[in-house]
């Protein structure tokens, strides 16, 4: 369904997510920090299904990284991870980096959120149109993305945490504007920031509850059906899947937020391989499978001596 249909389904669906989300504001005012949350059961499962995967060898050597969250109880995340602070190339999915930038500067009154930029925004998350990303991008300015992501509110890119989301460049044939100052990426992101991003926007602290549901929306019926997509559809059918994906070369990238039967988790994969994209559609399966896990489902309001917190993240040689 476009988005720009006002049915009463569609105004339905908008209500209960905005209801939710005020829900989660008001019952939870201090969320945890997802690097506070480490859960050693779901990383002894991680570890576990990567190693039968036979994707732990490309990880250690640096060709995959993870980042898995349950938030079925969303002021409880748990985390697990491999290589969750690795700085990769991530081609089209640091484009959920210029949506936030853009829905930040309508909401600061800067920039007008009419039906032509919403239908960018759609285009460039759902299609990952190249065109749209980069018109919205000079719309909202590279050096306001950047700061945004920089800002102490959200830290989506965080020096001390070994990088984060970037966009320094336009997705046109064009000079780049600035690469990433620690790993000089053009398009880059870590595992762990994306999933932050999509746990601040579930929380409704992107921006705010009302945008984080628009912002929501066009992260779902994704129209591309490969990755993550593509193992559900096959494997775990009925799943809604909040997504964006990115590719170019041997890079492979997957991001999602997914909800099935009740439960809700955040799932961030990037792999430098070429067969990197079939890595993650198997990948998410066996994520799935964790968070539906008995033994997972009995954590969800267990004590917290299960959780800890995440290793620090290296830092870049100096050059």
């Amino acid at each position: 369904m476009s988005v720009f249909l006002a049915g009463a389904a569609q105004g339905a669906d908008e209500a209960v997510t905005l209801a939710s989300l005020a829900m989660h504001a008001e019952a939870a005012p201090q969320w945890p920090r997802l690097e506070m949350s480490e859960d050693h059961h779901l990383q002894d499962g991680l570890d576990a299904k990567l190693e039968n995967l036979g994707l732990a060898s490309k990880a250690q050597r640096g060709r995959l990284a993870v980042t898995l969250v349950d938030v079925t109880v969303p002021d409880r995340p748990r985390v697990a991870s491999v290589n969750a602070h690795q700085m990769m190339y991530a081609a089209s999915l640091p484009k959920i980096a210029i949506l936030l930038g853009a829905f930040q500067k309508a909401h600061d009154g800067e920039m007008e959120m009419d039906a032509e930029t919403e239908t960018l925004l759609t285009q460039m998350i759902r299609r990952s149109s190249n065109s749209a990303a980069t018109t919205m991008l000079e719309r909202v300015g590279y050096s306001y993305v950047a700061d945004i992501l920089r800002s102490d509110r959200y830290e989506l890119y965080d020096e001390d945490m070994n990088g984060g989301l970037w966009v320094g460049k336009p997705y046109a044939k064009k000079a780049v504007w600035q690469r990433d100052p620690l790993y000089n990426l053009s398009h880059g992101a870590t595992p762990f920031e994306v999933a932050r991003f999509y746990y601040l926007l579930e929380t409704g602290r992107l921006v705010d509850a009302k945008s984080c549901a628009r912002m929501k929306e066009m992260l779902g019926d994704p129209a591309i059906k490969h990755k993550f997509v593509a193992g559900l559809n096959i494997h775990r059918p009925g799943s809604a899947i909040y997504r964006k994906s990115g590719t170019w070369s041997t890079y492979h990238a997957d991001s999602a937020i997914v909800e099935r039967d009740g439960r809700r988790y955040i799932a961030v994969a990037m792999a430098n391989d070429p067969a990197g994209g079939r890595w993650l559609s198997e990948l998410i399966v066996a994520l799935d499978d964790l968070i539906f896990d008995p033994e997972n489902i009995a954590h969800d309001r267990m004590a917290d001596d299960h959780v800890r917190p995440m290793v620090a993240p290296p830092r870049p040689p100096a050059s």
